[in-house]
Order: structure tokens, then C-alpha cells, then sequence
């Protein structure tokens, strides 16, 4: 009898091992009520089963229908912004920065939305961190001018192994943030001279709560000054976690009340195609899964 039992028990515990595949290694029953329990038992895998699979169809419908929208929106947005150049004043450069930060939220949400598919677009190779950075100066440099903000940034000459359009991304969301935040003084992005192969950058804003920095990363949440500002959504830093995550970097935050915030990137992964003597001094080894 105990032998039938630990088999029996044995039997179950595979199938609750892998109950997310299947249960069609239970145990034949023994009595009818048993028989009846796995009758319950399989009927609420199926209906698992279903729900899941409609929730899989209708997310996948939504990620298509913001992908087109998007790119359907950005054909009004770069009309505007030609409309919007074509007379130089005053009003149209306000105009114009409102539309550049309307494109973003819009890049913002196809962001958001391919998060969960993230590690099927991931194309990892050795990058210039310098380009990578230019770009997201270039492109925020209307709002540096606007806001009469200092930058100081010098070249890193430094390779790392990321992706470069979600690693971009995360710079440009870090930098958004910066800008936001700042009203005066100065924005710096420069290499950690204590910290190997972390990113710094540092802005001279309004700075974060004490309070609030364990929970910068969480989703939805926007502490004081997220709250103050009342346009906050929670999720830029969020983002920001996520991908790093995946792309086997880390982010971590330091800030002073009223007198800034740094933002730390540390992106030390590995290129297994390269020799330790090859590689930047950027670059450590770890073992990349």
C-alpha cells in the first residue's frame, strides 16, 4: 500500500511540477470521486488554457494597432513641425518644442508596448558609447537652448556591448527626466572616475525625496514630485529598470534635495567573441546568458 501511495504522490508532483504545460500525467483514478476531481481539475485547465490564449490575441492586437498609430501619427506630427519651421518667431519655437514633446510620449508608448517582446528585437554588438550619446544631445538640443541649460560633456571614447536602439532609448529618457527637472545650472554626462564602467549623469534640478528613491524603478509610481507636477505617469524609470535588465545592465540613483540627482549606468556585460586582452577598457567579462 505505501508503495502504490508514493507512486501516486510521486505522479502528482510531476504534474504539479509542470502543470503549466499539462496535466495528462495524472493518475489513474482510484474511486469515482476521484474521477470526479479530475473531471473539475481538467475542465479548469481548459478554460486556463482559453483565457489565456484570448488574452495572448488581445495583446498581440493591441501591439498592432498602437505599432500602425503610431506610425500613422508621425506623418501629421512631421507635417507640423515643416508648417512650424517655414516662419521663424517666437511663438512657432514654443509650438515646435510642444510637438517634439508630443512625438516622444508617442515613441514613449510603442516603447511600453514591445517591452514584454523586448528579447526577441535584442541585437547585441560592440557600440561607440560617444555616438550613441550625440544623438540624444542632438536631439534634446532645442530644450537645452530653451531652457538656457549647460552641458558639459566631452568625448568618452569608450565601447560597450548593448543594443543600441533600447540602450538609446534609456539615454534619452534619462536625459528627458534631467531636463525636466532642471531649471537652471547645468546637465553633466561623463564616465564615473571611482566606478568601472558606469555611466553618470548628473543634473543640478530639484532633486528626489529620500523617501522616495527605493521606489524610483517601481511601476506607476511617482513620489513628491511626480505628485506636484501632476503629469508624471510613473513609468520612464520604470522602462529604464526593465530594459537595462535585460540588456544585463544596471541603473541606480543618487540624489540631494534642491540640489540634484545622478543617475548611474553601470554597463558591464560580455562580448564572448573577443579575447580579455581585446577588449575596451569599458568592458569586463561576466558570463552573458
Amino acid at each position: 500500500d505505501f508503495i502504490r501511495f508514493m507512486n501516486r504522490h510521486k505522479q502528482l508532483i510531476l504534474v504539479k511540477e509542470n502543470s503549466q504545460i499539462n496535466i495528462t500525467g495524472l493518475p489513474l483514478p482510484n474511486d469515482l470521486i476521484e474521477e470526479d476531481y479530475q473531471d473539475i481539475i481538467k475542465m479548469i485547465h481548459e478554460d486556463r488554457i482559453k483565457i489565456t490564449s484570448a488574452a495572448d490575441i488581445s495583446l498581440s492586437d493591441m501591439i498592432e494597432y498602437y505599432t500602425l498609430w503610431v506610425h500613422q501619427i508621425k506623418t501629421p506630427i512631421a507635417a507640423m513641425d515643416l508648417l512650424l519651421q517655414s516662419e521663424e518667431n517666437a511663438l512657432n519655437n514654443e509650438l515646435s518644442i510642444e510637438l517634439f514633446k508630443i512625438e516622444q510620449y508617442v515613441e514613449f508608448v510603442l516603447q511600453y508596448l514591445r517591452l514584454e517582446s523586448m528579447n526577441s528585437d535584442l541585437l547585441l554588438k560592440t557600440l561607440d558609447l560617444d555616438s550613441i550619446i550625440k544623438q540624444s544631445i542632438r536631439k534634446y538640443a532645442k530644450l537645452f537652448v530653451n531652457k538656457k541649460l549647460k552641458l558639459n560633456y566631452t568625448d568618452l571614447d569608450c565601447q560597450i556591448l548593448t543594443d543600441e536602439k533600447w540602450f538609446l532609448f534609456v539615454i534619452e529618457q534619462l536625459l528627458s527626466n534631467a531636463l525636466k527637472y532642471t531649471m537652471e545650472g547645468s546637465i553633466s554626462i561623463y564616465l564615473d572616475p571611482i566606478l568601472e564602467n558606469t555611466l553618470v549623469i548628473e543634473d543640478t534640478g530639484i532633486g528626489i525625496e529620500e523617501q522616495d528613491l527605493p521606489r524610483v524603478f517601481e511601476r506607476g509610481y511617482t513620489g513628491y514630485n511626480g505628485r506636484a507636477d501632476k503629469k508624471s505617469t510613473g513609468l520612464g524609470l520604470y522602462l529604464c529598470k526593465q530594459i537595462l535588465n535585460r540588456l544585463s545592465h544596471t541603473i541606480t540613483i543618487t540624489s540631494t534635495v534642491g540640489k540634484g540627482t545622478k543617475v548611474y549606468i553601470n554597463f558591464s556585460t560580455v562580448d564572448i567573441l573577443k579575447k580579455p586582452d581585446d577588449i575596451s577598457p569599458c568592458n569586463k567579462f561576466i558570463i552573458y546568458d
